[in-house]
C-alpha cells in the first residue's frame, strides 16, 4: 500500500454519499468465476500455470492487457490485444446467459435515482464485455458517465478512472463512495481519497482488513440499507 494521507480524515467522511461509483465485474453482476474459468482455460491454452486465488487477488480489476503483456514481453501491442481478446471473447460465451444483477443494485440504484444522486461506472473491462453487462440489464442510461482503459485511463489500483469519474460528476472525491469486489479496486478508491464498500462476492471480509476507506462489507446491496453513507433518500 502506498503512503497517501488517510481520506477518513476529511470533512466528508461521515456524510451520506454526493455520488456513487460501481465496478462492474463482481459488483453489478456476480460473474467473477465465468471469468476465472475463462482464464484458467487460456492460461492451460498457453501451458503456464494458474493459480486461481492468487490470480484473482493480484489482477482484478487491472486492463486486460496489463494483465497478458508481462507474459509475452516480446509481443507488440496487436499481438497483446488478439490474446486478451481471446480469453474475453470465451468469458462473454459462457456468461452471457447468465446476466443478472446484484439483489439490492436496482433498489439502491433507483433511490439514488430519485434523491438526485449521480451515479458512475469504473471498471477495467473492456467495451464488450461492458455492454454484455450493462446493455444486457438495460442500466447504460441510468450512469452519468463510464469509464473504463479503453478509453487511456489505467487499471487499478491506480487511481485514474475514479479520480475521472468524480471529475465528470463534478463532485469532490472524498463525498464519493465506491463499491468494489477487489483489494486493486479498493485500493484505487483509497488513492483516490474515496470511501469504499467491499462486496464479498469473491473474498471475505477479511481480504480487506488491511483497507481503512473500506467503511462495510456486504454480500450484497440489500445488506447495505443502514449505512450511513447511503443515508441520502
Amino acid at each position: 500500500m502506498t503512503t497517501e494521507p488517510n481520506p477518513s480524515s476529511t470533512k466528508a467522511w461521515d456524510q451520506p454519499a454526493g455520488a456513487l461509483i460501481f465496478d462492474m465485474d463482481g459488483t453489478i453482476v456476480d460473474n467473477m468465476r465465468f471469468h476465472d474459468d475463462a482464464w484458467e482455460n487460456w492460461h492451460r491454452a498457453h501451458g503456464l500455470p494458474f493459480d486461481r486465488p492468487a490470480f484473482f487477488r493480484t489482477t482484478a480489476g487491472m486492463a486486460v492487457g496489463e494483465i497478458v503483456g508481462p507474459y509475452f514481453p516480446g509481443a507488440s501491442p496487436d499481438e497483446i490485444a488478439r490474446l486478451g481478446e481471446a480469453k474475453e471473447a470465451l468469458y462473454r460465451e459462457t456468461y452471457r446467459p447468465h446476466v443478472t444483477p446484484l439483489p439490492g443494485l436496482l433498489p439502491l440504484m433507483a433511490r439514488a435515482r430519485s434523491c438526485g444522486v449521480p451515479m458512475a461506472v469504473a471498471s477495467a473491462a473492456p467495451p464488450e464485455n461492458i455492454a454484455l453487462v450493462l446493455d444486457t440489464l438495460g442500466l447504460r442510461a441510468e450512469f452519468a458517465t463510464i469509464i473504463s482503459p479503453s478509453q487511456g485511463f489505467r487499471g487499478k489500483p491506480h487511481p485514474d478512472m475514479f479520480v475521472e469519474a468524480a471529475r465528470r460528476m463534478g463532485v469532490a472525491p472524498e463525498t464519493c463512495l465506491v463499491f468494489e469486489d477487489a483489494p486493486n479496486g479498493v485500493e484505487a478508491a483509497r488513492r483516490a481519497g474515496m470511501r469504499a464498500v467491499a462486496m464479498l462476492t469473491m473474498l471475505g471480509a477479511e481480504g480487506f482488513a488491511a483497507y481503512d476507506n473500506v467503511v462495510a462489507s456486504a454480500t450484497d446491496f440489500n445488506a447495505l440499507d443502514r449505512l450511513p453513507a447511503l443515508r441520502f433518500g
